[in-house]
């Protein structure tokens, strides 16, 4: 017994032995379980424990049920166990591999793939496509401007375009290069989108078709030197990329000309905003650019043959790395459409004869509520992954688009937490079985929302939760190349870095990174999502930090302090932006509503009001806002006055009983 589970299946019949190579070059014995045809000869090189399978402990009310009902949960948790282990092997078998050669870059990984599958198609939108011959020629055309340009080792050039195949080969060719591409946000405008280009200080900014106005609104915050080029049909400002690059040549550099890189190198930088305040830029190199392509690739056990469809945006991981490298990592292509649309949807995956899709939670909850549409069940999907799914529409989702198999999966841009969920169990955002602790050091430890720090015990240390406990969720940090998930490359900040780093968490010396995520863990290894903490909420796709909203606010005319959360919509994914505001007099509500809409991305905007009398403040001076969260928008239990965003009228209107009743059932969406 372990862990107050019995019924444990040590994988006892074994056959079937052969000889295989491992990751490292030896080799060893491979044993097939003769009862669940586990495969056991991997998991000693990488580390893993000889796996046992679990059952919870039979309880009166199960013990009734027979023998039938027993059998069916061995035959379940044999299943689990299978998935899980063989999920584990494959995917640490292509990371590791990234981890001991030190001096392959992703760039080398395009050459290989540029010889392997040269001619096959590579990625494809609905007005260009690129083969594996096309996206590494056009890199090393991008790759030459950079040298022209004098680009160094190390120097930033910032990215600020829709999604589209160039925009991969413009970042591969850079990197190539040695330079370092940062990754901007389309949705941004204004002192945001400054901020996410100064941090960085980018030589050159790189603006796509349609986004030159939104560059234009952010100029007068920008600090440092750069030059502006555009690429793209319709862009207008800056230099002529396309012109550039046209008369250069597509053929590989020599080695004499490129410099010299390891995966230590820094590659991209991802924008997270994490649990503190404005967005940071995440050092993301050449390592974890790979480890991220391929170890989704292994978990979603792509293939030549597979055909991703993305619509999540290029310059964040999910859409950026995962979509796109799970399937060109072994030959396959990508189809890349600007955004998500539920109404083109299922018409995309089914001309383009996608056999898997990409997806956030946000997506998932659109397409269930959207009208039924004639291809949602013509489609070839075999797989869909991605993160976000709830449970109160995990199964509809399923059932009613017929998706074979769905891999959710939980992780972080900069992060080093990263666990799957491969037996599909609705609601668990991933597992980490007990046999894969070693090797996956993740735990859940005791959390104080009031005062926002973990709890310690006499000693100094940091409490671990007990199964089903919530508390957050925290990875440790190690660089070895055996563990290669756990590293941290931190952000472009080092303050930044160091906030997310705890230290004398268990032991004296030992370093973890905070998740900023609340979890719960079953007794078998499943996490829960609960919530975020901090000053960050996410809202359609997004992460919204609150700070940088209380910021555009407060230089309204008239509002003195505004406390901004993210409050629970029925229907909805996430959290909707609330503020809660004290204010000189009466205010502007029209003229609130358009500031708010020049100042904010669309996902950042409140949408609810709340005028207080009286900021409520701690002990030490931090504003209150748990009760503010719990209390919501309700006119009726509120004595506030209480606002809503009304489109139609262009300003922020009173809230009714009968606009709450809407919102409540879904009447009105937001």
């Amino acid at each position: 017994m372990n862990g107050g589970f019995v019924g444990s299946h040590d994988h006892a019949g074994l056959a079937n032995s052969e000889r295989i190579d491992n990751v490292d070059g030896t080799r060893s014995a491979r044993r097939d379980c003769g009862t669940c045809g586990a495969a056991l000869g991997f998991w000693r090189p990488v580390g893993l424990d000889m796996p046992t399978v679990q059952f919870p402990r039979t309880n009166k009310s199960r013990a009734g049920q027979g023998a039938g009902t027993k059998a069916m949960d061995i035959i379940d948790r044999i299943r689990s166990e299978y998935l899980y282990l063989t999920g584990a092997l494959r995917t640490l078998k292509r990371v590791t591999a990234i981890a001991k050669a030190s001096t392959r870059t992703i760039s080398d990984a395009f050459d290989d793939l540029e010889d392997s599958f040269g001619p096959r198609l590579a990625l494809l939108n609905e007005t260009e496509s690129l083969t594996f011959h096309a996206l590494n020629q056009r890199a090393n055309q991008y790759a030459r401007w950079a040298m022209a340009e004098g680009v160094q080792k190390g120097e930033t050039v910032a990215l600020f375009m829709h999604n589209r195949p160039e925009y991969l080969a413009i970042w591969l060719g850079i990197v190539r290069m040695g330079g370092v591409v940062a990754l901007i946000n389309t949705n941004l405008a204004g002192k945001s989108l400054a901020h996410c280009i100064n941090i960085v200080s980018p030589r050159h900014v790189i603006v796509g078709a349609g986004l030159d106005e939104a560059l234009e609104t952010a100029a007068p915050h920008l600090t440092g030197e750069h030059v502006i080029w555009s690429s793209g049909n319709g862009s207008s400002g800056g230099r002529s990329l396309d012109s550039a690059i046209a008369p250069l040549d597509g053929q590989r550099l020599p080695a004499a000309e490129r410099p010299a890189l390891t995966i230590n190198d820094r590659c991209l930088y991802i924008y997270t905003s994490g649990t503190t305040g404005l967005p940071k830029a995440a050092n993301i190199n050449h390592y974890r650019v790979q480890a991220i392509m391929n170890g989704f690739s292994a978990a979603t056990q792509a293939s030549a043959e597979d055909r991703m469809y993305n619509c999540l945006p290029l310059y964040h991981s999910a859409g950026g790395l995962i979509a796109t490298g799970s399937v060109l990592t072994v030959g396959g292509s990508c189809v890349i459409r600007e955004r998500f649309s539920a109404r083109q949807f299922w018409d995309d995956v089914v001309s383009n004869d996608c056999t898997m899709f990409q997806y956030i939670g946000e997506l998932c909850r659109y397409l269930v509520n959207s009208p039924t549409h004639p291809n949602e069940t013509k489609h070839k999907i075999r797989l869909c992954n991605g993160n976000g799914l709830r449970p109160d529409i995990w199964l509809d989702f399923k059932t009613r688009f017929k998706l074979p198999n769905i891999l959710e999966w939980y992780a972080a841009t900069e992060g080093n937490a990263v666990f799957f969920n491969f037996d599909e169990k609705p609601g668990a955002v991933g597992r980490i079985p007990k046999w894969a602790e070693r090797r996956f050091v993740t735990e859940v430890v005791k959390y104080d929302i009031e005062s926002e720090t973990q709890l310690r015990d006499q000693n100094g240390f940091c409490i671990k939760c007990e199964p089903n406990e919530v508390g957050e969720v925290i990875s440790k940090i190690i660089d070895d190349p055996s563990k290669p998930s756990q590293r941290f490359e931190g952000y472009s900040d080092d303050a930044a870095s160091e906030k997310k780093i705890l230290r004398d968490v268990f032991e004296k010396g030992d370093a973890w990174f905070t998740t900023g995520d609340l979890m719960r863990k079953d007794e078998l290894g499943y996490f829960y999502f609960i919530d975020r903490i901090g000053d960050t909420f996410r809202w359609k796709g997004e992460n919204v930090a609150t700070s940088e909203v209380s910021e555009a606010i407060t230089v309204f005319p008239g509002i003195k302090e505004a406390n901004v959360y993210g409050v629970h919509v029925p229907g909805h994914d996430g959290r909707a932006g609330m503020a809660a505001l004290t204010t000189d007099g009466e205010i502007d509500c029209a003229g609130l509503y358009a500031h708010v809409r020049a100042q904010l991305p669309d996902y950042a905007r409140p949408i609810f009001l709340r005028i207080l009398s009286a900021m409520d403040i701690t002990g030490t001076f931090k504003i209150k806002k748990i009760d503010l969260v719990k209390e919501g928008f309700n006119p009726t239990t509120i004595e506030d006055r209480i606002y809503v965003a009304d489109d139609a009228a262009g300003a922020y209107v009173p809230m009714t009983a009968e606009a709450y009743k809407a919102i409540e059932t879904g009447a009105m969406r937001f």
